[in-house]
């Protein structure tokens, strides 16, 4: 019985003791479930929804990425006051920082009349004194800081880009120009269309390699007096001689017709001012279409006066019906005059004169001339023109000429001048201009010459090719060129100094004379003078001789009016010899200046670079320094 009773006792301990478990556990889960829905709820209510809530047992786990550290304490507090602070475990990182991105570095100079402005933020390491410094000596003139600063590194690039804006607005003085590490943008407003061309070109020669560069040049409307148009249509087809055009759209208007006339759509009209009529277009375009119906021929507008020659041959009738409706339509300023050559007409003889130019510059004048006075009269005039020792007189006088054949004679020669080489050949009906030229410009301003000189009626031909090896502008030498034009120079004469000083010899000043010539054609560009000695005397000496002899070049350059700007002096003594100092002849060697390109890279650069690569001579030309003396320094 007792046994029985001990059983029963012990199983009824058991069954509580197994519902207290299972009474414990359920307990704990609802309480765990509620902690952790309660949690989320106020996470999301709070915005935190990146957050992730576990519970275990008691304690509360966060989990989740924090998008900043003040994030992550927030989740912790709001946490917290659903549940004791003791239960939260913060188990939460905190997103990594994205690392501050360094600003845009950039520059506008601002140049007028009244100064230059810089504004723009720059690096905090670029020497900004050095800008103003630099910015100042080119402009000469007032200017104004509105710069500033950020400590960030030096963007790549920038030094180069910087450097070519500033040496570009010295020969800008009405222009902004917008500067970053890897792009330059240029606008400026030039005095006239030549001036605009050499800027440009001198802009793309200066061009850096590696930066983005954006030209924005404009100029003026030029002034074009007379203002001219002149069409030929003949057995080759149609050509403008010359174009102008007062408007923009009046120059659509009139290339719009010459196409339509068989003219080339690359055909150049200029848009300028001078038009006598604000009908200027729409008179071109009635005598151009008018020229069309007669069908070949050569149509001359000069100012007001518009002349009109059809080829031999062409039907009385046709001509009659065109010339009066074109006097008709015509806008009341301009008048016409109209020639319809008669068939079978010609002149008594070879009545002409001819003026030829060859590729040297001499020009050789022949066939017929008025008088002797008028013979005296034209040689005067052409050597003022092509100088006075190029031109040989070989005209004979015929006292049996037309009246206004000098006046014919001098036209053509003015014509000429606008040649390269070629001929200008006048008979009593006609002047013919053929050659090649480098002037892009050349057939319209001869055009506008004979018609101006000619008058009403004239009949004149031009066949003149433009060759840009010929132009002036378009065919400026490179940088590299010009040291090794300059390298050839030296050659034929070496440069000397006067025994122990820096003062170049007077047997040398030719050679300088004639550097100075090459590099007055040359676009800017950086250069590094640099003077050697050779081992005689001491080594403090040696180094300040040579200092001042690299000095002595640059400022013979200067005085010679040479743009120096981008050219340094630097002395090296007697480092780097080239030959053996034990040798009269090694020393003579080792006595030299030489010049090297800096280009891509300021002076300050270069030096750092040539001192620890002494040896690199990949961009380097030398030119060589004689003395008449064996030694640099004086007994």
């Amino acid at each position: 019985m007792r046994l029985k009773s001990f059983v029963i006792i012990i199983g009824f301990f058991s069954a509580a003791a197994g519902l207290a478990y299972f009474g414990a556990d359920k307990a704990a889960t609802v309480m765990e479930e509620n902690s952790e829905l309660s949690i989320r709820s106020a996470l999301d209510d709070a915005g935190l929804d990146w957050a992730e809530v576990e519970a275990d047992g008691l304690q509360v786990l966060l989990f989740g990425e924090a998008p900043s550290e003040a994030q992550r304490f927030s989740a912790v507090n709001v946490a917290s006051s659903v549940v004791d602070g003791t239960r939260v475990a913060d188990k939460m990182s905190v997103k990594r920082s994205v690392r501050v991105t360094a600003p845009h570095f950039s520059i506008e100079l601002l140049r007028n009349d009244s100064g230059t402005s810089l504004i723009g933020l720059i690096p905090a390491k670029t020497d900004r004194d050095a800008i103003l410094q630099s910015v100042a000596e080119k402009t000469d003139g007032e200017v104004t800081d509105l710069l500033q600063t950020a400590n960030y590194p030096v963007p790549k690039g920038w030094e180069r880009a910087l450097r070519f804006a500033e040496n570009a607005l010295a020969n800008l003085p009405r222009s902004k120009i917008s500067i970053s590490a890897d792009e330059v943008v240029v606008k400026a407003i030039t005095d006239s269309i030549n001036a605009k061309r050499r800027a440009e070109a001198d802009l793309r020669r200066a061009t850096p390699a590696g930066l983005k560069v954006i030209l924005d040049i404009t100029a003026p409307r030029p002034v074009i007096t007379p203002f001219t148009l002149r069409m030929v249509r003949d057995d080759e087809g149609s050509r403008f001689d010359a174009c102008t055009a007062d408007t923009e759209e009046a120059r659509r208007e009139i290339m719009r017709t010459a196409v339509a006339l068989g003219i080339s759509a690359e055909a150049k009209c200029t848009v300028g001012l001078g038009s006598p009529s604000i009908l200027w277009g729409d008179a071109a375009v009635l005598s151009m279409n008018g020229l069309a119906q007669l069908g070949q021929g050569s149509l001359t507008i000069s100012d007001a006066d518009i002349s009109m020659l059809a080829a031999e041959g062409t039907d009385q009738a046709v001509f009659d019906r065109v010339v009066g409706k074109l006097e008709n339509d015509l806008p009341e300023v301009f008048t016409l005059h109209a020639v319809l050559p008669e068939t079978g007409q010609e002149g008594e003889g070879p009545l002409d004169f001819n003026a030829t130019l060859n590729e040297e510059g001499d020009v050789l004048l022949s066939g017929r001339i008025n008088d002797e006075l008028t013979r005296r009269t034209t040689e005067s005039y052409a050597r003022a023109r092509f100088g006075a020792n190029s031109v040989e007189m070989a005209a004979r006088i015929d006292e049996a000429l037309p009246s206004g054949w000098g006046l014919r004679v001098l036209a053509a020669l003015e014509a000429l001048d606008q040649l390269h080489d070629g001929t200008a050949h006048v008979t009593a009906t006609e002047i013919s201009v053929q050659g090649n030229t480098g002037i892009e410009t050349a057939s319209a301003d001869i055009a506008r010459i004979l018609s101006e000189k000619l008058g009403d009626g004239a009949d004149f031909s031009i066949d003149v090719k433009y060759d840009e090896m010929l132009d002036p502008l378009a065919n400026i030498p490179t940088p590299e060129e010009c040291v090794v034009s300059i390298q050839r120079l030296n050659a034929a004469n070496k440069i000397t100094f006067e025994p122990g000083s820096a003062t170049i010899s007077a047997d040398s000043l030719t050679t300088m004379d004639r550097i100075a010539e090459v590099l007055q054609e040359c676009p800017p560009f950086q250069m590094e003078i640099a003077g050697y000695t050779d081992s005689q005397g001491r080594e403090e000496m040696n180094q300040s001789l040579s200092e001042s002899r690299a000095s002595s070049v640059l400022s013979e350059l200067m005085n010679r009016r040479v743009l120096v700007s981008g050219f340094v002096s630097k002395g090296y003594g007697e480092a780097n010899p080239i030959a053996d100092n034990e040798s009269e002849e090694g020393r003579e060697a080792n006595r030299r200046i030489e010049f090297r390109m800096l280009t891509n890279e300021t002076p300050a650069e270069a030096e750092e670079g040539l001192e620890s690569e002494a040896d690199n001579s990949a961009d380097e030309a030398t030119t060589e320094v004689t003395e008449d003396a064996p030694t640099d320094e004086p007994d």
